[in-house]
């Protein structure tokens, strides 16, 4: 099956989604906050079109075809709306980030607590990152310093705005942690 090698390397799509979860990650923060199994699936698959759509066989429709065929129309729609969609060429990073902002003012609250919980496993990680490499960490980013603390922000404001709730005041304190090691 094409689709599992995209998850895990030689596992399958069903495997992948009955896989121990760290509740760390992203599927753990989404079934920790209520979210149901398609949501907890489209948590594991969250970033596989824009990551790995370009190289799965067949291209990004037939992964979005793929996704559709093995877990149904609602996870292929939850993991479309929390894509970063990189194929919107001649865009910097800043300014895909800034339809992606726009593009969470729409979203459905299935997606909004997948993406929320996406957000805030990068923002803990970034955090955790801060404390050992200290600020020379945003280097490693395209946007920068300010554009991450920036990207950050409006992804808490944003969330915080549409919900979902708790997931959202998480995010906020994370991003101002982030802040605070960032100077």
């Amino acid at each position: 099956m094409r689709l599992g090698s995209v998850l895990l390397s030689g596992g399958s799509p069903a495997r992948a989604a009955r896989c121990p979860l760290n509740p760390g990650n992203s599927t753990g923060l989404v079934l920790e906050n209520g979210g149901d199994r398609d949501q907890a699936i489209a948590g594991l698959l969250h970033d596989v079109i824009e990551d790995r759509g370009v190289d799965y066989p067949g291209g990004v429709d037939a992964l979005r075809g793929d996704i559709e065929t093995e877990f149904g129309p609602i996870v292929l729609r939850i993991v479309e709306w929390c894509t970063d969609d990189r194929t919107t060429g001649g865009l910097s990073s800043s300014e895909r980030k800034a339809l992606y902002l726009a593009h969470l003012e729409d979203a459905p609250p299935e997606a909004l607590l997948v993406s929320c919980a996406d957000k805030l496993h990068n923002a803990r990680a970034i955090v955790a990152d801060l404390r050992v490499m200290g600020p020379a960490l945003f280097d490693r980013f395209n946007v920068g310093r300010d554009g991450t603390l920036g990207y950050y922000e409006s992804l808490a404001s944003v969330f915080e705005r549409r919900g979902p709730g708790h997931l959202a005041a998480e995010l906020r304190r994370t991003v101002e942690t982030m802040k605070t090691l960032a100077e």
